[in-house]
């Protein structure tokens, strides 16, 4: 017996018997690549105070990973359906865990930022290759239930990434944070080649490089300005990025439509369930992130946790993804994905609503419900979604149908943090000059304006000079302006979700209407391997 699985699943005999075995190592690739950029929310401020990082570098430290995953996955799922999709997933764990070793070697912003750019790159080919491969090893009777494991895979990693980061800050330096990740790739690549069956797509086509190309400029323009100028201004670099990526969005649709084998056919958003169901993938992760990045800080500075008691706290979320799941495996093949799709979104909603309620008296008993909430609704809506994109693609493009999917997750992220994030930033200056604007000198009151975190330094501060009642109520301004902050952002978040809500479920065809897939030409197998 070969210990390295050669056969592709297309020259089986029935299903592959191990395929449960292969999305475990699927679901364990998408957990590091998910939680590389949760966890750093928790180890932001040990490496801000060792590494001296200014608020630009923080940002860039967390964001620079984001900019070439998001814009490679197009061009790298293609590559990896025409040569090989678990060689694409292999390559992407060395990339990942080098990215990963670099990084927690490094003894500066600059070093931190290439390091995390690396593993982004890496990631760009981790996150479409684990769904072509699980697309490709299952039987279409059984895919939609692995894609409900791989949904809720990655809902247990933006709850765990905090939760596994706090335990090892308690014990380890911010390094530690890079270096888990390499134990668990190195156990993923030994997987891949022992579980995953090789695959790749039948035909031998040239790559559309030039659309690829395309696509990595505007959706890389696309997401840089959508971190530079809510975070940074819009100056010249923000403007020139949304110039960039206007044009090269236009320029990629005219392309691949004249194009004989695109990259991506465009087409495919004409149909209803195919751009309802993105729309709902991005709309998802904009509420998600965007409440995760505003309540790890409610968590840790206002109700005073540390890294890894916050992580606990959100472990509700996680909990509920897996129930959420769970539901919707069973309610949409009876009801039909607009059904459940709407009734998440509609959760979601309601979660984000319930944090409107969020004052500087609140406790962390008030975050249990709306996390809940938010998971169940996660769990509901986005495994039917992902199903109806990865079902768009026939088996040869399965990598391609993979990046889609991803794409619309990390362009909704990047969404939700910079939209939610600057008004955040916004209502919480607003709040805190109008508590104490006259109070404190202008410079002081600008430097307190500038974060939570920043404004309860100035409060320390003022204790040593000042005294500690002076300190005590600067500090009960800042977590009171933050707290009306969080309660503001909410309602907005709650809005954008309920507005795309109604989008979607108009979009969303019903029971019965789904599109079928274009189906792979009869002289083309679906898979070779590698």
């Amino acid at each position: 017996m070969n210990l390295v699985v050669k056969q592709p699943v297309a020259e089986m005999e029935g299903p592959y018997r191990r395929r449960w075995w292969a999305l475990l190592v699927l679901c364990l690739s998408l957990l590091i690549i998910v939680m590389a950029n949760t966890a750093l929310t928790v180890a932001a401020p040990d490496m801000t105070q060792d590494l001296g990082l200014s608020s630009a570098d923080l940002q860039w430290v967390i964001d620079g990973y984001t900019v070439p995953y998001a814009a490679l996955m197009l061009l790298l799922g293609a590559i990896g359906d025409k040569y090989s999709r678990r060689g694409a997933l292999v390559l992407g764990l060395v990339v990942f865990g080098g990215g990963a070793v670099a990084g927690s070697l490094v003894g500066s912003a600059t070093g931190v930022i290439a390091a995390r750019a690396v593993m982004g790159v890496g990631a760009a080919m981790i996150m479409p290759a684990t769904l072509s491969l699980l697309a490709a090893s299952f039987p279409r009777a059984e895919r939609a239930k692995a894609i409900v494991l791989w949904t809720a895979t990655a809902g247990l990693a933006i709850a765990a990434g905090p939760l596994v980061a706090g335990a090892l800050l308690q014990h380890h330096g911010w390094a530690s944070t890079f270096l888990i990740n390499v134990p668990i790739a190195v156990l993923a690549i030994i997987g891949a080649f022992v579980l995953v069956p090789p695959s790749k797509a039948g035909h031998h086509d040239r790559i559309d490089y030039v659309g690829g190309l395309l696509s990595v400029v505007s959706v890389g323009a696309l997401v840089y300005m959508i971190i530079e100028g809510p975070h940074f201004g819009w100056g010249a670099k923000a403007i020139t990025a949304a110039v960039v990526a206007g044009a090269g969005f236009v320029a990629f649709v005219l392309w691949e439509l004249r194009h004989p084998r695109p990259v991506l056919d465009v087409r495919r958003y004409l149909d209803r369930g195919f751009a309802g169901s993105n729309l709902a993938v991005a709309l998802f992760f904009l509420a998600v992130f965007g409440a995760f990045y505003y309540l790890t800080q409610h968590l840790q500075f206002v109700l005073g946790f540390d890294a890894f008691e916050t992580g606990v706290r959100m472990l509700p979320l996680a909990g509920a993804v897996f129930v959420g799941s769970a539901l919707t495996g069973i309610l949409t093949p009876r009801l039909g994905m607009r059904v459940t799709v709407t009734a998440g979104m509609v959760g979601g909603t309601a979660s984000l609503a319930l944090l409107t309620r969020i004052d500087a008296a609140s406790g962390y008993g008030e975050f249990v419900l709306p996390l809940v909430l938010l998971g169940l609704a996660i769990g509901l809506a986005l495994s039917p979604c992902t199903d109806a994109i990865m079902g768009a693609f026939p088996e040869s493009e399965l990598g391609v149908g993979g990046a889609v999917n991803d794409t619309s997750i990390e362009l909704g992220g990047s969404l939700g943090i910079a939209i939610l994030g600057s008004v955040l930033s916004g209502a919480y200056s607003s709040h805190l000059a109008d508590a104490v604007g006259g109070k404190l000198p202008a410079g002081v009151l600008s430097t307190a304006q500038d974060s939570v975190g920043a404004g309860l330094a100035v409060a320390r501060k003022a204790g040593a000079t000042a005294g500690p009642e002076q300190a005590r109520a600067l500090a009960d301004a800042v977590n009171g302006a933050f707290s009306e902050a969080v309660a503001h952002t909410s309602l907005v978040g709650a809005v954008i979700l309920g507005v795309g809500t109604v989008l979607v479920a108009v979009l969303i065809p019903g029971r019965g209407r789904r599109t079928e897939p274009e189906a792979a030409p009869a002289d083309e197998p679906v898979a070779t391997s590698v």
